[in-house]
């Protein structure tokens, strides 16, 4: 009998946190059908941009299709600051629901569109709507997670990015081979995307609004409450809120900052870190496969139809690489695995430059192609892309973090515009193999970046990480 009372209180604490973390986890798949969002609407032009080209269609010329597959990251640009300074007014909940709403709109206006006009515009639309969850999502997921699960909590984002351009490979291959001649069937490609956008926008209704923020709005009943839901016990929910007040009393005494008082070292230094960590991110050449991965495969030599098909592996091992890195970050530095991956990444873009001259003529270069294409995302989805989200979620205090955020994935979004609307003149211009070798310079860049300035964050609280950055004694690498 004693026995069985010692007991019991320990088995429904368990049962308790166990019903905790899958709250924590469910709202976490919810804001995250944001990313999904973001890999559905980027990777879309991925296969449907050659049927909505067509002359009975939109007709439209080589600048028309570069500005429709890049005009979404443009929009992005300027969706990322503006959201990011919503959501420090309103709170990350409310601007991801407008940012639903926007989606809805923008994929709505891009399906029905007349002619190549509205489609840019819709398309910049998207981008806004993009830009903003692109900023919001992150922080979110940060500010309800713990320091334990954090960097594997806001990797789901990076996980649902990767699996929506999955998915829109995967509807374009489909359409594209069952009914290419169809006509009008890109519109029913795009439409596809209408699904979780619906779904973003009911069930966001569901989650809390984000604890660090509500303190900061001075609702500390409010933020309490939202932790006692998503933490193991009252007493590590209070102390939590101990924290974030004593990280913002920290901040208050610094002077607050804006873009006009930038003069602030160590605030400068982490927004330029964090403006480094988005070019660097797009520099290394990832949307030159993910936006036009089925241009790539058809100058390697696969015809149209098998190009459509191949390219869906692309989705698949970004999805895997990216389920792979989840489950290393919380035991390998955030710093190595960025290190690491970027070597990787810079010998496969060599590679490809080298091989294109050696191999353009043989009938296995498509197929060698595909194969370094995989093995580039493997090394980008598995140790940069997702590294760079969980970076600029946990390096910016909370008295600028909103800013920060948008500060540097404006950066981010820009240069994934110029990315996107480089490349096809890079290959019309100067060749496969030269275009290549312009993206391997840059990965060196990159790399040079990556160990001169990354800092170490895995393990530290946010709170912890504003100390340190403040104090300058943010470590480059881990002691441990």
């Amino acid at each position: 009998m004693n026995n069985e009372q010692d007991t019991s209180p320990n088995q429904t604490d368990v049962y308790i946190n166990k019903d905790k973390q899958k709250r924590l986890q469910r709202y976490g798949w919810i804001i995250t059908l944001g990313g999904l969002l973001f890999g559905i609407d980027t990777g879309a032009t991925n296969g449907s941009l050659s049927f909505m080209s067509k002359p009975d269609q939109l007709n439209l010329n080589a600048s028309d299709e570069g500005l429709v597959t890049s005009g979404i990251t443009l929009g992005a640009a300027f969706g990322a600051v503006i959201g990011g300074k919503l959501s420090d007014y309103f709170g990350r909940k409310k601007v991801l629901m407008y940012s639903a709403w926007i989606f809805i709109l923008g994929t709505l206006g891009c399906t029905f569109a007349p002619n190549a006009l509205v489609m840019i515009l819709c398309r910049f639309l998207l981008g806004l709507a993009v830009g903003a969850e692109s900023v919001i999502s992150p922080v979110f997921l940060a500010e309800l997670s713990t320091p334990e699960i954090r960097g594997k909590f806001v990797n789901h984002h990076e996980l649902m990015i990767v699996s929506g351009q999955l998915l829109s490979y995967i509807i374009n291959a489909l359409f594209g081979v069952m009914l290419g001649s169809y006509r009008g069937i890109w519109r029913y490609m795009l439409a596809v995307g209408l699904i979780p956008e619906i779904l973003l926008l009911f069930g966001i209704h569901k989650v809390p609004e984000s604890p660090r923020w509500l303190v900061t709005k001075h609702q500390n009943d409010q933020a309490l409450s939202v932790l006692e839901k998503i933490r193991n016990n009252k007493e590590d929910a209070k102390a939590e809120i101990v924290r974030i007040k004593q990280s913002l009393a920290l901040s208050s005494k610094q002077k607050k900052a804006t873009f006009k008082d930038l003069k602030i070292p160590w605030i400068r230094r982490l927004i330029l870190i964090g403006i480094g960590l988005g070019v660097m991110q797009q520099a290394i050449g990832i949307n030159i496969i993910m936006f036009y991965g089925t241009t790539v495969l058809s100058n390697a030599g696969f015809s149209h139809s098998a190009a459509l098909i191949a390219n869906i592996s692309n989705g698949v091992i970004s999805t895997l690489a990216t389920i792979a890195s989840i489950h290393l970050m919380g035991k390998i530095d955030r710093r190595k695995m960025v290190i690491t991956a970027i070597c990787g990444t810079t010998i496969t873009m060599l590679t490809i430059s080298i091989l294109s001259v050696v191999l353009i003529k043989s009938p296995i270069f498509p197929y060698v192609m595909l194969l370094l294409m995989a093995i580039f995302l493997m090394f980008f989805q598995g140790g940069v892309s997702p590294i760079v989200w969980v970076l600029l979620s946990e390096i910016f205090p909370q008295s600028i973090r909103g800013m920060a955020m948008g500060i540097a994935t404006f950066f981010l979004w820009l240069s994934n515009f110029l990315v996107g609307y480089i490349f096809p003149i890079l290959l019309t211009n100067i060749g496969f193999s030269n275009t290549f070798i312009v993206f391997t310079i840059l990965n060196i860049f990159s790399l040079f970046y990556a160990i001169k300035f990354i800092p170490e964050t895995r393990g530290k609280s946010l709170e912890e990480l504003q100390s340190c950055f403040q104090n300058r004694h943010i470590n480059r690498s881990s002691d441990k």
